[in-house]
């Protein structure tokens, strides 16, 4: 952010002039705007070091920093805070500089970002830990997006397992394609209970007799490689089923993919890699090849099994080979449960040990768990719950809220409460969704955010009706409110966001947004004909709007014209 920037700057000049190296200078912004738009702490570091009083250092320090029509004055607080007030000036100029672009960066400008989640296991339905992952995907993408980069965005769905030759093993068991073609095949579910039911009873048969495992064996082999059999075609239908159904309930969450790589393709060029890399990077070990991850201060893993298959580790290799082949990413991105951090550090390790660029270039990102609260909602959505019925549950919750029951609004206010209450909460954390708070239009969350924007369209609506003007902010008999003062600091947050790929810095962000301009809001007569400012409140109105609207997009979350 340029204003950061030229304030660091002047501090840096500032002691030079007395003396003193110019370190790195941390600023922040004050919890309490009576101390300032940002303040340092930077007398105090170098007072400690220098062993001096660092109240004193603070005021050299203040006295030599040079005059700038963006600061309107400098003070000393505390045990020796500079605080920063800026001008009147700088306001103006960034508030008339918020357009429908505003937090928009340049920091990836022409490089190529991929991020890859929500990677379904095909056969088995879409819950919640889906969701979490697609959420902070989705808003991940969006922030790659804003950077600049030319994103491609990638799903790593599951598609051959032991565990889907068990489906499809009691798929035909009933009937095969004609049992299919029987079932309903809405993309809201039903579909996936017949394959997810098939999953359940073939592992249960599997678990219980060896001829069924046996005949689960044979069914492998041939969804592997006979594309001509009974159970070939079978497996095939199902996962055009499944995959129709995953991109149904990903594009309700507003979210899509540009391509998918599988794991039947990543495990074949993983083993290819892993066998032509043993002994340089991986190891013979009792008929496995193993990875000696001890030496690495880690653990060992084995990457092909002693049947000769490719385990999951060896698929992932396989899969970053993949993703840089195909696409060459200067940055790739992917998401998972905090549950594999140890896991990817294991193989991002190994990967290394083959093609540095491909863990050098590579950034892991975690999520934690979702629980829900209160009997009723456990009760209705069970130990892991599937996304449409978390969807429809909470879709319904919102509709006994609304005093008109509008399905498709309902439909919006349900995913902005439950991807609120996932992104507000940093990565690798567990969250708790509660209906009563999330859903709340006056709480921390997201319907809170999308009714402030409302607001604002309709005080904007009626201005027009009225025939209001919008206006630049008065030269004179005016002092810049918190609204002034959080605004501008939408660039500095994006900008935050992206360094660590953090969207809770977005939610936290329009959650402070949304509390100052409410507050103003109640505090001020926007549409007041009599008030030379009328012109300049709506101005503020309508940015307010854009900065709202910028920060929702950022967590995949549509900003409603009214509510």
């Amino acid at each position: 952010m340029e204003i950061k920037k030229e304030l660091e700057n002047l501090i840096k000049e500032a002691l030079v002039k007395i003396g003193l190296n110019a370190p790195a200078v941390h600023l922040e912004h004050p919890d309490d705007l009576s101390f300032g738009d940002f303040s340092t702490n930077i007398a105090m570091v170098l007072a400690k070091e220098r062993k001096q009083n660092p109240k004193f250092l603070a005021e050299d320090i203040k006295n030599k920093i040079s005059e700038s029509e963006l600061i309107e004055k400098t003070e000393v607080a505390g045990p020796g805070f500079i605080n920063f007030f800026l001008s009147k000036k700088f306001f103006k100029e960034s508030i008339n500089s918020i357009d429908e672009n505003f937090g928009k960066l340049n920091i990836y400008q022409g490089k190529k970002i991929l991020v890859e989640h929500s990677s379904p296991n095909l056969f088995k339905p879409f819950h919640i830990g889906h969701m979490m992952n697609n959420t902070i995907g989705e808003s991940i993408t969006r922030l790659a997006q804003f950077s600049g980069a030319n994103v491609t965005k990638i799903s790593y769905p599951s598609d051959i397992s032991l565990g889907i030759a068990k489906a499809v093993w009691e798929i035909k068991r009933k009937g095969g394609e004609k049992y299919l073609a029987e079932q309903k095949t809405d993309l809201d579910g039903a579909i996936m209970a017949t394959l997810g039911e098939a999953y359940v009873a073939g592992t249960k048969a599997f678990e219980d007799s060896e001829d069924v495992q046996k005949e689960v064996r044979e069914v492998y082999k041939k969804i592997i490689s006979d594309q001509s059999s009974e159970e070939y075609k079978i497996y095939k239908t199902g996962k055009d089923l499944n995959l129709s159904y995953f991109e149904h309930v990903v594009h309700r969450l507003g979210s899509r993919f540009d391509a998918f790589i599988f794991e039947s393709e990543a495990g074949a060029t993983g083993e290819e890699i892993v066998r032509k890399n043993t002994p340089k990077v991986f190891t013979e070990s009792d008929g496995a090849i193993i990875f000696e991850g001890e030496k690495f201060g880690l653990h060992t893993r084995v990457f092909i099994n002693k049947e000769g298959f490719p385990t999951y580790e060896a698929k992932d290799i396989g899969l970053l080979s993949l993703k840089f082949s195909k696409w060459n990413p200067d940055i790739s991105l992917f998401v998972t449960d905090h549950f594999q951090k140890e896991y990817f550090k294991v193989v991002s390790n190994a990967a290394g040990q083959i093609n540095p660029e491909w863990k050098e270039k590579t950034i892991h990102r975690t999520h934690g768990r979702m629980s829900f609260k209160g009997a009723k909602m456990s009760s209705r959505l069970g130990g892991v719950p599937l996304a449409t019925d978390i969807l429809n549950t909470i879709c319904e919750e919102a509709m006994d809220r609304m005093s008109e029951r509008d399905a498709e609004m309902a439909d919006k206010i349900a995913i902005s409460a439950i991807k609120f209450t996932i992104l507000k909460t940093e990565a690798g954390k567990d969250t708790n969704f509660d209906p009563e708070t999330s859903l709340s239009f006056e709480g921390d969350s997201g319907p809170y955010v999308q009714y402030t924007v409302a607001r604002c369209n309709s005080l904007l609506e009626k201005a027009k009706s009225e025939g209001f003007v919008k206006k630049d902010m008065p030269e004179s008999s005016w002092t810049p409110s918190e609204l002034e003062k959080t605004l501008y600091r939408f660039s500095e947050v994006t900008e935050t966001s992206v360094a660590n790929w953090a969207p809770h810095t977005v939610a936290s962000y329009l959650l402070n947004l949304s509390r100052a301009f409410n507050s103003w809001y109640g505090n001020t007569k926007v549409l007041d004909k009599e008030n030379e400012n009328a012109g300049f409140y709506l101005t503020l109105v309508e940015k307010t709007a854009m900065t709202l609207k910028n920060g929702l997009y950022l967590l995949g979350i549509e900003s409603p014209e009214r509510m």
